[in-house]
């Protein structure tokens, strides 16, 4: 009997200390994934996903020179609102945070909108998020930029500014010409490294 308690209490031995050694050996946590650096930091992928019609009200437009028949009157133009879906993709073991995402938005090859997102985010090691950027346009602002940055471009197409717009408000809904996202930029964080990722994209798939 007592020589079964020896050799049970040696067999005790021997695994706690097999146990020790591997834990003395075994990388923890923190070694397994080191902290991010300049080199190590790989910057996030962003892609444009889709574009979603999130609010439309048609085609339309008042001059200040018609009556309303309620409220002031002014020239006005339809609103549209559109959401960009765009996907967030972290390469790096650990999680980094989106501090920052702006982009240019184009309809053909007019820019009629920037819109920026500052909603911070983390995003795990490894995997991807998506977020969600509303842009809002109306006829009115959409007419004075258009006239600022294509009016030539439509001079030279021999296409008035008003069928322009026109065309695109009736057109969105079936996304009957190109969307694109331009001059993309989003910061992101990790353990006080910052990095900028650029992206663009068009929606539909050219």
């Amino acid at each position: 009997m007592h020589k079964r308690s020896l050799i049970l209490r040696g067999f005790s031995v021997v695994v706690l200390g097999a146990f020790l050694l591997a834990c003395a050996t075994a990388p923890t946590a923190t070694e397994q994934t080191a902290a991010p650096t300049e080199q190590s930091f790989v910057s996030p992928v962003v892609v444009l996903n889709s574009v979603e019609v999130a609010h439309y009200w048609g085609w339309w437009y008042f001059a200040k020179n018609v009556e309303p028949t309620k409220g002031t009157a002014g020239d006005y133009g339809a609103p549209l609102d559109l959401a960009f879906i765009l996907d967030i993709s972290n390469p790096n073991p650990y999680p980094v945070m989106m501090e920052n995402l702006k982009f240019t938005v184009a309809f053909e090859e007019f820019d009629l909108n920037t819109v920026s997102s500052s909603e911070t985010q983390w995003i795990p090691g490894g995997k991807t998020n998506q977020v969600r950027v509303h842009a809002m346009f109306d006829g009115r602002q959409s007419l004075l930029s258009l006239l600022v940055t294509g009016g030539f471009k439509l001079k030279e197409k021999g296409v008035s500014v008003w069928d322009q717009l026109e065309n695109w408000w009736v057109g969105v809904p079936a996304f009957s010409f190109p969307i694109y996202v331009k001059e993309g930029s989003a910061i992101f964080n990790a353990g006080g490294v910052t990095k900028v990722t650029t992206f663009s994209g068009t929606f539909p798939q050219e």
